[in-house]
């Protein structure tokens, strides 16, 4: 059982930066695809970005190509999500997920951490 854990959520103005973590639970971690999912209040939740097991393969959503980056670090069982240049529209809970298959939703979440854009 894969355990993800957020951190580094907040408030930012606009223009802004924050940088997501999420940490998990086992070694086993390198064997998931990861990736990113937002839900802001009222909305669906939506993908913003994927990384597949062994790093070598990235996805973005539209609306943050260009401005988020994701990587992850193997050794401290750890995926990231850099955001720059930021927009109140991504004020949302930021999710992160764990499955099989980089972009589709997979079995295992992380409890969320708030981002909040202000203009």
């Amino acid at each position: 059982q894969l355990q993800l854990v957020e951190s580094g959520g907040g408030l930012v103005q606009a223009g802004g930066s924050l940088r997501l973590s999420c940490a998990a639970s086992e070694r086993s971690f390198s064997n998931y695809a990861m990736n990113w999912f937002r839900q802001a209040p009222g909305k669906e939740r939506e993908f913003v970005a994927s990384i597949k097991w062994n790093g070598d393969s990235v996805r973005y959503a539209d609306s943050v190509k260009g401005r988020f980056t994701i990587s992850r670090d193997v050794a401290k069982n750890t995926v990231y999500l850099q955001m720059n240049s930021m927009k109140p529209e991504d004020t949302a809970v930021y999710y992160c997920n764990g499955g099989v298959i980089p972009g589709i939703v997979g079995k295992y979440w992380g409890q969320g951490t708030q981002v909040t854009v202000t203009s």
